[in-house]
This record gives C-alpha cells, sequence and structure tokens, in this order.
C-alpha cells in the first residue's frame, strides 16, 4: 500500500469477514497508526486512522507504530506501540500501550499516558543508532501471563524484557487518557 508503509501485522481473526491489517504509512512528518481491511488479502480498503501520534510535548509525538504483533485479551486488542520523539540530540523511542476494541479494532478503548519502556541501559543507549528500544515479538508463556519480548537495542544488540500481560492491562487502567480527546 502507497505511499512508504512499514510496522505492519495482521490480526488473527477475520472482522466482520474482512482480514485486518494495522500499518504505519508515512506521508508528512508525522506518522500515525492506520488499519485497513481486505476480503481476499490482495485488494486493501477501508482505511481508518487507527491512533495519532500527539501534539507537543508527548514522549510519542514525532511518530508512533505497531511494535509487535497486537495481543488478543477478554478486555481487547493490547497492543505495544512505540512512539518517537525528535530532541535536540536526536530520536527518541520508547514504549507505550493502547487496547482496542475485540471486534471494531478501529476504536481506541484506552491509551497509556506515559510510557512504559524506553533506553536506559548503555546497550540501549548507544549503539548504531542510540536510544532505541524497539520490540518486533514476544512469546507468551504456557501459564497465558508472562510476555517475553525480545526488542533491538540501539540497532545493535537484542534484549529480552519479561513481564505480564494482566499488570500491562492493569497499568493501563490506571495510566491511561480518555480516548475520545483527539491530540
Amino acid at each position: 500500500m502507497p505511499p512508504e508503509d512499514k510496522d505492519a501485522a495482521l490480526l488473527p481473526n477475520r472482522i466482520d469477514g474482512q482480514w485486518a491489517v494495522i500499518h504505519r504509512p508515512v506521508s508528512d512528518p508525522r506518522a500515525h497508526m492506520w488499519i485497513s481491511y481486505s476480503p481476499d488479502l490482495h485488494n486493501w480498503g477501508g482505511h481508518k486512522l487507527m491512533m495519532q501520534a500527539r501534539r507537543g510535548a508527548w514522549w510519542d509525538a514525532t511518530k508512533i507504530g505497531l511494535s509487535p504483533p497486537p495481543i488478543e485479551t477478554p478486555q481487547g486488542w493490547l497492543v505495544i506501540y512505540h512512539g518517537v520523539r525528535q530532541t535536540g540530540a536526536g530520536c527518541l523511542y520508547r514504549l507505550g500501550l493502547a487496547l482496542f476494541d475485540l471486534q471494531n479494532p478501529d476504536h481506541c478503548l484506552k491509551r497509556g499516558d506515559e510510557w512504559i519502556f524506553g533506553p536506559e541501559e548503555p546497550y540501549e543507549q548507544h549503539g548504531d543508532v542510540g536510544n532505541v528500544v524497539f520490540p518486533c515479538g514476544y512469546t507468551i508463556a504456557p501459564d497465558g501471563d508472562t510476555i517475553h519480548l525480545y526488542y533491538g537495542a540501539a540497532d545493535t544488540s537484542i534484549g529480552l524484557a519479561t513481564g505480564s500481560v494482566r499488570s500491562m492491562l492493569e497499568w493501563l487502567e490506571q495510566h491511561s487518557e480518555t480516548p475520545a480527546i483527539k491530540v
């Protein structure tokens, strides 16, 4: 799908008989998350803006995009996304959480008002591209809760962060903004 497009993942279930892909087209200085639908995985349409990069001094004000594929939970699609803020020293990549409706995945139910994971260790701050943590995949343990998140660190090494899906949902419940506010 033109223009330049990246950070994509298919939802594992059809939505109203349609396949859905979350992606990030880049067409202006800021980049946002979109969702598009297809009956056959070849023809895409129904493009909808899912979530925008915020304006101002937010941690995710320059661009946002999907990191690993969404996690299906009883509460909705849990999305771990990356946010970028342009600083005087360059770009800073951090991670946030959002929750989308299971049946209407373009509808944001909750969006964290803070980032949950950012570059802190030397191997995350210094490398080919400094100040970057960028997850690309995860596994969920047999307990259905423990998540092993594999991430690139400063485009030089790979890290592993371990957490809890339940804890991420609880954090989001306590630290979310009202998604009806356009930012």
